[in-house]
């Protein structure tokens, strides 16, 4: 990259002596617009662009201007461009032929920052015509302040079909008030104006990504062009300015002169790696905001790479939470599996129980319970459930026994087992009024306030 910026800047530097040239001459300025600012709502998909522009003011005699150019996207939203032009003789129209007035070479600056987008809507300002005069009349470079152009532009791209428009209008200063490729010497304050224009892209060559109908109002007058693709890369950009007086054009010089223009530009894509598939032979052309899927050997298209690998992270993001939510759905489901299994089991030793426990032993389960409660209140809850346990074996009918050692499972950490003894208890005696106080302690988180059961 660094290489084919060095050498763009080689070839404008080189070509500065070799060719004619206004700052405001069409093409020359940033953008795909003749001379009006343009603005899109994605990044540019280009490392740079440079070419020439050259307008014809006339044909016999011959009197032309010509620049040349070159623009890129900086920075975030923030682009830059430079141009280099030679102006058109300005003197009377019948002296051209012995005319040895020497245009003066100029340098022109021109910055914008993209300030808002909004779907297919964006806006833009910038300053155009930072201008640096070499004149005969003055030593060195000089800036030309009265040049400065000042702008803001709203722009919208809609999709017609196979069709692309895009529509601009905005306000400036400087070059988009009553002055054009002409100096104005007796103008008072600082020109402003309003500009408009259209950019249509059709699917004519469409495989160098189409042929394209520029028109626009630069505020003082209307210009239509063409842009047509010589490869993917390329193009030849033709039209006519200030086309409203062309019917005037060989009568004098006045600011807002019509003239045919010509030019060329190049463009450097930026350079993209193969994120995804494989793609063969020739790559399509691709607007600007799409990510297109390229092979390292065109890998000099687009730098795709960030935004499909977003996409990817994204995608895979999404599975793993899907397997996490399948699996907590499968993890409550066992959790509920073994809350049954552990309710079966107690349910099914009851029934053991109250099949081999007679009344006769009534009177030892409750000395066994007797016992039970003394080792609770001692701390001893391994020997108060083993006694918990006699006294079941004996009756297995008994619900304080059922409480007891739903208590006693509780002051050991296992509260599952501890509710479903006590869901016994209950079951045993429906009205077992400290058993259904307790549950509801335990549902309502309240039960290290609560009781147990002493009885």
């Amino acid at each position: 990259m660094i290489r084919a910026l060095l050498l763009s800047a080689t070839v404008l530097f080189s070509l500065f002596n070799t060719v004619f040239a206004a700052t405001r001459v069409a093409y020359t300025r940033p953008g795909v617009m003749m001379k009006i600012p343009f603005s899109t709502v994605g990044r540019s998909p280009y490392l740079f662009r440079t070419g020439f522009g050259t307008e014809f003011h006339n044909l016999s005699p011959f009197n032309s201007t010509a620049g040349i150019f070159f623009d890129m996207e900086a920075g975030k939203n923030f682009s830059v461009g430079f141009s280099s032009v030679q102006t058109a003789d300005t003197t009377n129209l019948a002296n051209l032929d012995v005319s040895t007035y020497a245009p003066p070479v100029e340098f022109g600056f021109h910055l914008q920052q993209r300030v808002y987008t909004y779907n297919d809507v964006s806006v833009s300002i910038g300053l155009q015509d930072i201008v640096f005069k070499n004149s005969e009349s003055e030593s060195g470079l000089s800036l030309s302040p009265k040049q400065l152009s000042f702008f803001a532009v709203v722009s919208s791209a809609k999709t017609l079909g196979s069709y692309k428009l895009q529509t601009f209008l905005g306000f400036g200063t400087g070059g988009f008030g009553a002055q054009d490729s002409l100096p104005v010497t007796d103008s008072t304050g600082t020109p402003a104006g309003v500009f408009a224009g259209f950019h249509l892209n059709t699917p004519f060559f469409n495989k160098w990504g189409g042929l394209d109908f520029v028109g626009e109002f630069d505020g003082i007058g209307i210009n239509v062009g063409l842009r047509i693709p010589l490869t993917s890369d390329y193009r030849l950009n033709i039209g006519f300015t200030h086309i409203d007086k062309l019917p005037s054009w060989k009568l004098r010089y006045w600011p807002g002169h019509p003239a045919l223009t010509i030019g060329f530009d190049m463009a450097v894509p930026r350079r993209a790696r193969r994120v995804l598939g494989d793609v063969s032979g020739p790559m399509p052309p691709l607007s600007e905001g799409d990510f297109p899927v390229f092979d390292d050997e065109f890998s000099d298209q687009f730098d795709s790479t960030l935004a499909m690998a977003s996409f990817v992270v994204s995608s895979l993001r999404d599975s793993v939470v899907m397997v996490n939510n399948e699996m907590r759905n499968l993890m409550v489901r066992l959790s509920a599996m073994e809350q049954r299994s552990n309710f079966l089991e107690d349910s099914l030793t009851s029934l053991k129980l109250s099949s081999n426990v007679g009344e006769k032993n009534m009177n030892e389960a409750m000395r066994h319970l007797s016992r039970s409660l003394r080792y609770f209140y001692g701390g001893d809850y391994r020997a108060s459930l083993q006694e918990v346990e006699t006294a079941l074996d004996l009756n297995p009918n008994l619900a304080l026994a059922y409480a007891r050692r739903g208590s006693i499972y509780y002051k050991l950490g296992d509260v599952q087992r501890a509710t479903i003894n006590w869901n016994l208890a209950l079951r045993m005696d429906p009205e077992y009024d400290d058993v259904r106080n307790i549950l509801k302690a335990l549902h309502e988180n309240r039960l290290k306030t609560t009781s147990f059961v002493r009885e």
